[in-house]
């Protein structure tokens, strides 16, 4: 036993030992497996080969040496003989964990893809999770994310390559906003254990998330080519079919899941915001409302009740979820979302106080979980006033694409964003997508290769960028977005509010492009976005000292980019849209230049699919009830107030003006 332990650490120790035991025990046939073992962890597999060969035949019943015979084998090049000696280790003992994972290995090699999913699946569902990356995922889905690092980090460096400490430690840095790092560690998982089904979900999700489909679906492909009744990758294909406006088959997927899995929440819910998004509201609630009923208390369940903003929880809701916040852990998704829909709930009901003091909480919960430093924005807006001079765009001036295709709509959410989407692509001309990462995309790998490179900082590189490069670009966001436009209209609208931020380099790109900034009360906008729950992104949401500060970064670099290039931006502030739709509707149709017409006007007859959180707001007449919501907790925005400072004058100024 104790020469067995020395086999990792220091297999020459391990077989100088092997050998005094055959010397005082010739024929001991676990020292001449460890002796063998310890020939091929040395690179001598010839000499294990002929070591186990004879072992084996004697010992032809033994799960063991078959499963040692098989590592030499492989160790040897000899791929074959390696997966007879494999398959029949894991025919005499099925539960012999390790046996299967070398067999996955060697199957990949062979290339039997599906073979080596499935014995992965198998060494995976032997292997015990250990209590310490237990802990880790406990954390995490408390939303200590830094606890759960620590963890993670402390077992990878006693066991680097620990692929189930890597996976949940991508996890945490997904949970923290970073993305790449996520990724990163999700590839890094998969180029170890490529059969690691767990990983590679993980890595779907994210990358859906980014709605990066061309890599996510094959991923599915696979997953569910090994386990087609999967209701988790189920779900996750129905989620991404719909970002290609193939809402009707995510349905279906989702009908038939939670037919054969009536008992599963989460099915019910998927479901629900699918029919929400197609204008399908009491279908939706009906869902939402199965989905409480398999699971009670369900905060996730609650908020997307409360999210559709034109209903109403009732009282009995209101005191259900009192009752299961009492009894909730103080973190926790759960309780993260039952504070929001509470707070919405109470709202709706006048209780304006104790509403707030839920969303304050919601806020708190969230903002815990999440990596966001202001200052980094304040640091991109004081570079873009640098680069972005007026003689940077004349020394550029008739550089980019000619076409007119693209309209850009930017701002800050709840400004009337997804209102604006919905009158252009309400017109015979535009066709409405949906909030699309591939201008995003574009500036990640910019900054990306400015950061490898250890040169500067975003917007910096776009300066480097040549006349060339720019139509490049310009050409490669055309032909992304092309599979967005089925309908093959001239123009499309493509609504990432982000892209405020990127403003210089749309010009760059699309000269002729309208760029459209959508823009409300700073109050009203602050409040408005500090009392919804994101799905993602939007994370300096959640402070209202944040809130304002960013706000006040955008109002900023907006100003700049009007001075610098006057006129380029159109801008429509919600409250005269709402206070004169067809005027504005006409100057903004005047901007982009396109005709007036009337359809523009009845903009909540379009039938098209909505998949933000304004999806039922814009299939209703323009109201002006929602204008004004914020004063109702004037009295608790010191810190948002405080933080625009000048702005609240110089917006009214600007709207008047």
């Amino acid at each position: 036993m104790r020469a067995s332990m020395l086999l990792d650490s220091d297999p020459s120790a391990a077989l100088r030992r092997a050998g005094e035991i055959l010397a005082d025990s010739p024929g001991n046939e676990e020292a001449i497996l460890l002796l063998a073992a310890a020939c091929r962890k040395l690179g001598d597999p010839t000499m294990a080969t002929g070591v186990l060969e004879s072992l084996v035949e004697a010992n032809p019943a033994s799960p063991v040496m078959q499963l040692e015979l098989g590592r030499v084998y492989a160790a040897a090049g000899r791929g074959a003989e390696a997966l007879v000696a494999l398959r029949r280790a894991v025919e005499l003992d099925g539960a012999l964990a390790d046996a299967w994972r070398e067999l996955a290995s060697q199957l990949f090699l062979d290339g039997d893809t599906r073979a080596g999913d499935a014995a992965y699946a198998n060494y995976s569902r032997l292997v015990p999770i250990q209590p310490e990356l237990r802990e880790a995922s406990d954390a995490l889905a408390d939303g200590r994310v830094d606890g759960a690092e620590a963890v993670l980090k402390a077992r990878l460096r006693r066991t680097p390559g620990d692929v189930e400490a890597l996976r949940i430690l991508a996890v945490a840095a997904a949970r923290r906003g970073d993305r790449v790092t996520a990724e990163r560690g999700l590839n890094e998982c998969l180029e170890l254990a490529p059969g690691f089904a767990l990983a590679r979900y993980d890595l779907a999700r994210l990358l859906n998330a980014q709605q990066r489909l061309d890599e996510t679906l094959p991923l599915i492909d696979r997953l569910l080519a090994g386990d087609p009744s999967n209701a988790n990758y189920l779900s996750l294909k129905a989620q991404a079919i719909r970002f290609l406006a193939r809402n009707d088959e995510a349905i279906a997927i989702m009908r038939s899941l939670v037919a054969e899995h009536p008992d599963d929440a989460n099915a019910w819910l998927l479901l629900g915001i699918l029919l929400r998004e197609i204008g399908q509201q009491a279908p939706a609630i009906d869902a939402y409302r199965q989905a409480l009923a398999v699971r009670p208390g369900f905060g996730d369940a609650y908020w997307s009740l409360a999210n559709l903003k034109t209903v109403r929880l009732t009282d009995s809701d209101i005191e259900e979820m009192k009752r299961h916040l009492a009894r909730s852990p103080a973190v926790g998704s759960n309780r993260l979302h039952l504070e929001f829909a509470l707070g919405k709930a109470l709202e709706d009901v006048g209780e304006f106080e104790a509403s707030f003091q839920h969303y304050r909480a919601g806020n708190g919960l969230r903002r815990g979980t999440i990596d966001y430093d202001p200052d980094e924005v304040d640091g991109d807006v004081r570079r873009s006033t640098v680069v972005y001079r007026p003689e940077f765009f004349v020394e550029r001036n008739g550089w980019g694409a000619a076409c007119d295709d693209p309209i850009f709509i930017v701002g800050l959410p709840r400004s009337g964003s997804t209102l604006l989407e919905q009158i252009l692509a309400s017109h015979s001309c535009v066709e409405g997508t949906r909030e699309l990462t591939y201008l995003p995309a574009i500036v990640t790998e910019l900054a990306a290769r400015a950061n490898a490179s250890g040169g500067s900082k975003y917007p910096e590189p776009v300066a480097a960028l040549s006349r060339v490069d720019l139509e490049a670009l310009a050409a490669r966001y055309m032909t992304c977005t092309r599979a967005e436009r089925p309908l093959g209209r001239p123009r499309f609208v493509d609504k990432m509010l982000g892209n405020a931020g990127h403003i210089g380099l749309i010009h760059l790109m699309f000269p002729r492009a309208a760029i459209i900034d959508a823009r409300r009360h700073p109050l009203g906008t602050g409040f408005s976005c500090y009392k919804q729950l994101f799905a993602r992104g939007v994370e300096f949401s959640y402070d209202l000292e944040e809130l304002g500060r960013y706000y006040r970064s955008y109002f900023e670099l907006m100003e700049h980019m009007d001075a610098v290039l006057p006129g380029r931006v159109h801008r429509v502030h919600y409250e005269r849209l709402v206070a004169d739709p067809e005027g504005e509707v006409r100057l903004l149709l005047d901007y982009c230049r396109l005709p007036f017409e009337a359809g523009c006007l009845r903009y909540y007859d379009n039938a098209r699919v909505v998949q933000t959180i304004s999806s039922e707001q814009v299939r209703q007449p323009i109201y002006a009830d929602a204008v004004d919501q914020w004063r109702n907790y004037e009295a608790w925005l010191g810190p948002l107030r405080d933080a625009l400072g000048d702005v609240l004058e110089r917006y009214a100024a600007e709207r008047e003006g």
